[in-house]
């Protein structure tokens, strides 16, 4: 009897989300499902992760629509599995254990079979209620341990050496990583994922973990990795080699780059291999011939162009080149001697042949997520200061040591990642390092994230957060977002149900423009048969005149609170606005004291850089 491996298809929640940007639209998802119910995967991620913001935000659909229209489709043939970010959910704040019950059960009843629960610094007591919730309702808790690699700290000089000075021990061991799993099984989890959401594992390490997982551990393991730095389909070879139970992939057309390795590749593998996959190849190449006509329309809508695409390529169908075909026995026998080089050179040659992206040198290189580097790039171009790029990178070891080794997934990848360029934009201003921090920065170091992986300094913490002491997030203090009654929907309520009320929680800004607009649209259906009266003429307002200081914007990016009014008295270096910038929220103080005369943005506006955004006299 063949051994049997399980397969969860990520394409249509982080496959489309690590290279369209999340745009699949219903439309086009509908297009793929009876073939994904022929299929029969495992296990298919269709939800979580950015895909409830973007089908708002981008889509101006409903994210409870989307997991109950798939579930009505595939029905109870695959599971359908969404992410969590545990105690933070989808935002940069931990929520009370109200919502997570509630977001848990609304989820489950909408068809979701599998939670993957992380948390961004591997501390386990923030995924303990998400555990708990997922199980009560009937869902499988999959427990994630994040995988990540500890900075590679300058060298020491001369005189440091002199001073006893040495590189920090490492943090990420084996050992650390096996304890969190062991962990997180404790508290009931019914699988353990090895996440490397950055692709920074190798072939060698993930065969490692997933033996001693195996050894350790009496639930399944998965593997999910990504193929931006080159070591994809290797380390998922490694791990099918050591035995590891679900390995997450993608569909071809949405395959390799920065997303997840292409299913037909480890089909090739595991049929080489003796190993069943339990899934219906024909059906995915069916999945495959409408990814393809959807891969050109989202690169036409979303990018403006033609991306490159791998050959096309049906293993029930196609004849391997002789050459080729015999790169995939060398790297089977690679895997199996723990040959790690001539494993990942096979892969890389294979994937090569395919079509599939080059391995990104600078993320293989540098060791971080190729989505921090992107968001950091993003950054510095919007700010036209790219040319400190090399010295933010420089940066982010110390900054990541000094925040206590936080691993590098969203959102800590994010938040050293903006804190390491802030530190470079003061550097370069001859300002002092973290005189621009970020309101999450400061969270994180205050200890509102959760426990870092190594201690923070209580004096780094104090010049960061004004606090030596570790203080965690107090969600007694936590206050529900305003629900009011729109008067433009005739009275309506903005959120009318408790899957709205979650939407509006999660989603501040997006769900609330997004159920506005939704509220309005239907009371505008009602009432379509009624003669419209005139619209009034739009008013004219005039330029603002400035005759006090001002405070300006340091960087683009959507306002989220004024935190004064006008005839307010502020000092210098009072915060007067919180503005979101690259997904972190930047506290702008006032460099004047004086009298608050005007306030010229409002909740929600997007100012360029250098807008005025209070004047102050």
């Amino acid at each position: 009897m063949a051994k049997k491996l399980k397969i969860r298809d990520l394409t249509l929640r982080d496959g489309q989300q690590s290279s369209f940007a999340t745009r699949m639209t219903q439309e086009q998802i509908d297009r793929c499902l009876p073939y994904y119910k022929d299929a029969k995967f495992y296990a298919m991620e269709v939800w979580g992760g950015a895909v409830p913001d973007s089908v708002m935000r981008y889509l101006n659909e409903n994210p409870w629509t989307r997991l109950e229209s798939i579930r009505k489709a595939v029905g109870k043939v695959s599971k359908l599995t969404a992410l969590s970010r545990g105690r933070n959910l989808f935002g940069y704040s931990p929520y009370t254990d109200e919502i997570i019950d509630g977001f848990c059960r609304n989820a489950i009843e909408s068809g979701l079979g599998i939670m993957r629960i992380f948390d961004a610094l591997n501390d386990v007591d923030n995924v303990k209620s998400t555990i708990r919730y997922v199980k009560q309702y009937g869902g499988i808790a999959d427990c994630a341990v994040c995988y990540t690699v500890d900075p590679k700290y300058p060298e020491p000089g001369f005189f440091q050496k002199l001073l006893g000075k040495k590189k920090p021990a490492p943090v990420f061991t084996d050992a650390y990583f096996l304890d969190k799993a062991k962990q997180m099984a404790a508290l009931g989890a019914d699988m353990i994922t090895i996440k490397d959401m950055s692709g920074l594992i190798p072939p060698r390490r993930v065969a490692t973990l997933v033996k001693l997982f195996k050894q350790h551990l009496s639930i399944p393991v998965d593997f999910h990795t990504h193929c931006t730095p080159g070591y994809g389909l290797a380390s998922v070879l490694a791990a099918i080699v050591a035995g590891v139970d679900i390995v997450d992939t993608n569909c071809w057309y949405f395959a390799g780059g920065t997303g997840a390795p292409a299913l037909e590749l480890v089909y090739v593998f595991c049929k080489k291999l003796g190993i069943d996959l339990g899934v219906d190849m024909e059906a995915v190449a069916k999945i495959n011939g409408e990814l393809r006509e959807i891969r050109k329309e989202l690169n036409r809508s979303v990018f403006g162009t033609e991306k490159p695409e791998p050959k096309p390529f049906n293993p029930l169908t196609d004849r391997l080149p002789d050459e080729i075909d015999a790169l995939f026995d060398e790297a089977i026998r690679a895997a199996q001697a723990d040959d790690e080089e001539a494993t990942i050179a096979a892969c890389r040659k294979i994937e090569a042949h395919f079509g599939f992206p080059a391995p990104n040198e600078l993320v293989q290189k540098a060791e971080i997520p190729g989505g921090m580097y992107s968001n950091m790039v993003a950054q510095l171009q919007q700010l036209k200061a790219e040319e400190i790029l090399p010295r933010a990178m420089e940066l982010i070891p110390s900054v990541r040591l000094s925040a206590g080794l936080p691993p590098l997934v969203t959102p800590t990848s994010q938040i050293v990642g903006a804190q390491a360029v802030n530190c470079a934009l003061d550097e370069k201003a001859g300002r002092p390092m973290y005189t621009n921090k970020s309101s999450q920065f400061v969270g994180l170091v205050k200890g509102e994230y959760g426990k870092t992986p190594v201690e923070i300094d209580p004096e780094f913490r104090l010049k960061i957060c004004g606090v030596r002491e570790e203080t965690p997030y107090d969600t007694s203090k936590y206050s529900m977002q305003p629900n009011p009654e729109l008067p433009e929907a005739g009275g309506a309520k903005l959120a009318a149900t408790e899957k709205e009320v979650l939407l509006l929680e999660l989603f501040p800004l997006v769900a609330k423009k997004f159920l506005t607009d939704l509220k309005v649209k239907e009371y505008e259906a009602k009432k379509a048969a009624e003669p419209k009266p005139e619209a009034p003429k739009a008013e004219v307002k005039p330029a603002p005149v400035i005759t006090g200081n001002t405070v300006n914007a340091p960087l683009p990016g959507r306002i989220i609170e004024v935190l004064v009014k006008v005839g307010d008295k502020v000092k210098a270096d009072d915060e007067v606005v919180i503005l979101e910038a690259m997904k972190m929220e930047n506290s702008i103080t006032t460099d004047y004291g004086g009298t608050v005369k005007q306030i010229l943005v409002e909740p929600g506006q997007i100012v360029p850089t250098d807008a005025i955004l209070v004047e102050v006299e």
